[in-house]
């Protein structure tokens, strides 16, 4: 092999874990150590004067803005804090429509007039910032030129802090909106989204005789699944450390076709690498739950337990940039792309829902009580009446030139949207739709009686397990299995509430009418119930989604099939699709445009990016290599033939032979991959470079791919530079 990739190799193997951090002082309790870089409610409590931190408590829990009146000594008390934990500066941390986090660091310290210096921190620098937003995108909502973006603090998130070699920073999360008021980061339509499913659930709740419950929120559990890889070994592969993923590499020899990596044993450098990034989450009040290996050879996962949806995505974010962050120091790279390796498994975020009110009743639990199972059926029905007529919204949180790879493929669900109900309960829904009181089939679950005559028993124990599906419901909670590895759970989220937002208000609009105009609530129910179950049961699929025959099926029922990106987000404009949005004031026209614009963007920027480097390292790295051994092959022909005649030479002959065809084919296909970047910076509209990309630049990519990951096989391993499939997936 080359003497670089010989040496990476050898430096890889011979990486020992690292001790993880020292991240809580000696004598600490895990539970003592939870949440000591945050300031929380129980901090706030002790450092505020008491009727500050009621003010600020019912500012978070009403999630209202900061009260300038207060802003002053809640702002003094968090300096103080932070002073007394390291922090040097602070910043407003937010979430721009890169997908990523962004932050500009402001220190505490200011001049003062006797040529000093002094602490600094007032409320109205924790209230609002003014970064300069010219250089985000924004899709058009604003000018270059107009470089005003504002930045005001989230009470609903506690701040806090980011630990440096040589100082810590706080960090206050914050909103981030233009100078005319428009959203220009994933959580303001989130926070939109949270108080439009508030508002109608709770309406459901009140036809129920709820009169306790003041809100409802989402709760949310992402699961983050990830690769890592020897820094030694990728720092030696452009298009790894360029876009995140390999695009060329044979496969390995052995791949999980074992099924042996799955739940095996923790590499004891990963382990090192997982108590690392454990300890820093728990620092920052982050629950981290599960650690386990994943089905593919160097993939891992790790998920936290439920929280409310907004903390949910902002602690996620931080996940991720920790993983980032810690990976470099154990000797790995993180790898957070949906498919960095062809012939495993791509990674996910399966992003586990529900509904709680503020007594803390998950209302997707099928309760004990004949009342509360009437009142489960119709979040059922909403949820499904959600997906059923808004499935376009929910795939446009998934959309991804990454995320492409892998929706459809064995380890992620297809882009068809359906709902795994399991087996009992779509017999609940036949049932009901049958309007008849046949009783479910027996089983060892308990039975409990809904309060409906002609509804039948409804188990507690509703369903086994779907993984092929996109939408499981899993016995209290859905499961949205189509969400990117890389993608911020925000999208996906803030569409999935907008929906069921849509879905309780037209139900409770229904139901009180018909309360208002004399009928009881059970019979409004038999009423309602059969319609709205037989109306959407096409969306309920229990089978094998990968199945050929789904399509079909899925075809005939009439479900979208929105296999790539381009296509889902060419329908973001479709009034149908908008009204999600623009019905309960999510998203205005505006922002929704501006985010189609800056999706198809960003997907168009991706695959002429991956064009450029694939380009790069097959002209400088493979191609020279190839045609050195084509050159030596020559070589051994001619030596054949002098030594054993023309006759005897035919080994060599094919063996030359076997190098110059798929050198050939791999020489025009670069040739037409360049030119279909060439056509995509040339193409005028966003929507239009996206479809090149989609119809040009990656059948190029593929068609180069196929020939590069031949001669990879053929090449001797002397020339080959690249580190291999084999060193990158099994070496930890």
């Amino acid at each position: 092999m080359s003497s670089a990739r010989k040496k990476a190799l050898f430096e890889a193997v011979a990486t020992a874990p690292v001790m993880p951090c020292e991240c809580v002082k000696k004598g600490f309790e895990a539970g003592e150590a939870f949440g000591r870089n945050v300031f929380g409610l129980a901090l706030m409590r002790k450092r505020l004067p008491k009727d500050v931190y009621k003010k600020l408590a019912q500012t978070i829990r009403d999630g209202e803005r900061l009260k300038p009146e207060i802003a002053d000594v809640v702002a003094n008390a968090m300096k103080d804090w932070a002073i007394e934990r390291g922090a040097t500066h602070y910043t407003h941390w937010f979430h721009p429509m890169t997908g990523l986090t962004a932050e500009k660091h402001d220190a505490f310290l200011s001049p003062s007039s006797e040529g000093q210096v002094i602490s600094e921190f007032s409320g109205k620098m924790l209230i609002s910032g003014e970064p300069d937003a010219s250089s985000f995108p924004s899709g058009g909502i604003r000018s270059t030129f107009e470089a005003r973006g504002y930045t005001a603090w989230d009470p609903s998130v506690p701040v806090f802090i980011i630990d440096g070699p040589y100082g810590a920073t706080l960090h206050i999360p914050t909103y981030f909106y233009s100078y005319s008021g428009e959203a220009l980061d994933r959580k303001i339509p989130l926070m939109r989204s949270i108080s439009a499913v508030s508002r109608q659930a709770l309406r459901i709740l009140k036809i129920f005789g709820n009169t306790t419950a003041t809100y409802v929120r989402p709760m949310v559990g992402p699961e983050q699944e990830y690769f890592l890889v020897d820094k030694n070994l990728a720092f030696l592969r452009t298009d790894l450390m360029l876009t995140g993923r390999t695009l060329i590499g044979a496969p390995s020899p052995k791949g999980q076709e074992m099924e042996d990596h799955y739940f095996g044993a923790i590499p004891s450098r990963v382990m090192s690498f997982m108590q690392d990034v454990e300890r820093e989450l728990v620092a920052l009040g982050i629950p981290a739950k599960t650690r386990h290996n994943e089905v593919a050879p160097g993939q891992f996962e790790i998920a936290p337990v439920y929280e409310e949806v907004n903390i949910a995505c902002d602690h996620n974010m931080l996940c991720m940039n920790m993983m980032k962050h810690l990976a470099g120091r154990h000797g790995f790279v993180c790898l957070l792309h949906e498919k960095p390796f062809a012939g495993v498994n791509g990674s996910g975020k399966h992003n586990n829902w529900s509904l709680c009110d503020s007594d803390g009743v998950n209302l997707l639990n099928p309760g004990s009580t004949p009342h509360n199972n009437a009142q489960f059926l119709v979040f059922l029905a909403a949820i499904l009446r959600a997906v059923h007529k808004h499935s376009i919204a929910l795939r446009l949180g998934t959309v991804g030139a990454g995320n492409d790879h892998r929706l459809g493929a064995n380890e992620a669900p297809p882009a068809i949207i359906s709902v795994y109900l399991g087996e009992l309960l779509t017999e609940v829904l036949d049932t009901v739709i049958g309007s008849n009181a046949k009783s479910v089939k027996k089983t060892k679950s308990a039975f409990m009686e809904v309060g409906v005559s002609t509804l039948p028993p409804l188990p507690v124990d509703l369903s086994d397990r779907n993984r092929t599906s996109p939408f499981a419901f899993t016995g209290n909670k859905f499961e949205f299995r189509a969400v990117g590895s890389s993608q911020t759970i925000a999208p996906v989220n803030t569409a999935l509430n907008a929906a069921v937002a849509c879905a309780l208000d037209d139900i409770a609009t229904e139901l009180e009418a018909s309360l208002s105009a004399g009928k009881k609530l059970n019979d409004a129910l038999q009423e309602l119930l059969p319609r709205l179950f037989k109306e959407h049961i096409p969306v309920v699929f229990n089978g094998n989604n990968y199945a050929e025959s789904w399509v079909k099926e899925a075809a005939r029922r009439k479900l979208p099939n929105l296999n790539n990106s381009v296509d889902a987000l060419e329908r973001y404009s479709d009034p149908d699709v908008m009204n999600v949005f623009l019905r309960h004031g999510v998203l205005s026209e505006r922002e929704m445009l501006a985010r189609q614009e800056i999706l198809l963007e960003n997907y168009a920027k991706t695959l002429r990016i991956e064009g450029h480097v694939l380009s790069d390292v097959l002209r400088s790295q493979v191609l020279p290599q190839a045609l050195l051994a084509q050159t030596r092959a020559a070589d051994a022909v001619i030596k054949a033939r002098k030594v054993l005649g023309d006759k005897g030479a035919k080994n060599e002959e094919d063996n030359f032979n076997a190098l110059r065809t798929p050198i050939t084919a791999l020489q025009k296909a670069v040739d037409k991959l360049e030119k279909a970047v060439q056509k995509s910076e040339s193409t005028e509209g966003a929507l239009e470079q996206a479809k090149v990309g989609r119809d040009a630049i990656l059948p190029a990519m593929s068609e180069c791919r196929k020939y590069a990951d031949i001669l990879e096989r053929l090449i001797e391993d002397t020339l080959w530079e690249l580190p291999k499939y084999a060193e990158l997936l099994w070496i930890h």
